[in-house]
């Protein structure tokens, strides 16, 4: 199966749509953990269907039900900042690196770094396309989007290093912005599988779980707004044992101007079957366990 790898070159994948009307539509996405840019092209030539101003409930219901419809193929090329950082901190100054690893389970940089086991992609999705009320401007994310998307890259990132393997991963996928004058709303809800050509990484399958919600009004409930959660497991695809787990709950703070700050806590467990070879050795604690604290700012 990881022959597989070496021989996709895929595009790029992540859309929105800033007039119903045009078929191919530019979106750029800033963030330090994952920015982008890519091309939503409509399939279909037809407007794509607008919800105005709809509930959390009925945007999941109709992206489930037209699951099978593709109206839109996106191209995407994505980097993700902060990861990168951490590789680039632990290669140029190994002693600070050392100096930041302040327990066995606790590595200050690899903890404000984890997230993203790559550095970067290439993405292609297939899927529906749904269109709800903004109030942010033609580039911004207003899109709610169910379909397939597959991904595609040249590097693996272990314990904040750059290791060189060609990787596909494909999975189905609920994912959406919406942005309102009173809240912000970021889901996605993904399965699927990634294989890997390096043989020390083993190839797995997986489920993923993120919500993240910001109230800029009174927020009235305490665990739903202004929080999110960011939760993966992964498993191994010949076994089915679990390889590895991934948890942040993140707590929000609004501001000014349609700002928050936005502090998340939690861990990634890795288990030892998950790297072989010359790349089997400490990802953690002996446990397995690494912490992970990630401060951001949203706007």
């Amino acid at each position: 199966m990881k022959l597989l790898c070496a021989a996709l070159l895929s595009g790029l994948a992540l859309p929105s749509f800033a007039a119903e009307e045009s078929r191919i539509t530019p979106e750029v996405q800033f963030d330090p953990y994952y920015s982008s840019a890519g091309l939503s092209i409509s399939l279909t030539g037809k407007p794509i269907p607008n919800l105005g101003r709809t509930s959390e409930q009925e945007i999941y219901a109709r992206l489930i039900t037209q699951f099978y419809r593709p109206r839109v193929m996106v191209l995407e090329a994505s980097f993700n900042p902060m990861p990168y950082a951490g590789t680039f901190v632990r290669r140029n100054w190994p002693a600070f690196y050392r100096d930041t690893q302040f327990s066995e389970s606790f590595n200050m940089v690899k903890a404000v770094t984890a997230g993203f086991e790559e550095p970067w992609a290439l993405s292609l999705f297939f899927g529906n396309v749904l269109n709800f009320e903004s109030a942010k401007g033609t580039f911004s994310k207003r899109t709610g989007y169910s379909g397939i998307l597959f991904d595609f890259g040249d590097y693996h990132i272990k314990d904040n290093v750059l290791v060189p393997d060609r990787w596909l991963q494909a999975e189905g996928k609920l994912k959406g912005d919406q942005f309102l004058d009173d809240r912000t709303l970021k889901w996605s809800f993904r399965g699927g599988f990634k294989l890997h050509d390096h043989p020390g990484v083993t190839d797995s399958l997986f489920l993923g779980f993120r919500r993240s919600r910001t109230d800029f009004s009174e927020a009235k409930n305490f665990w739903l707004h202004n929080s999110g959660f960011d939760a993966r497991i992964d498993f191994d695809s010949r076994t089915l044992s679990p390889i590895s787990h991934y948890l942040v709950l993140e707590k929000k703070f609004p501001l000014k101007n349609k700002k928050a700050l936005c502090l998340g806590v939690g861990f990634v467990w890795t288990s030892e079957k998950k790297y072989t070879g010359g790349l089997a050795g400490s990802s953690g604690d002996p446990a397995g366990f690494s912490f992970v604290l990630r401060p951001n700012l949203e706007f």
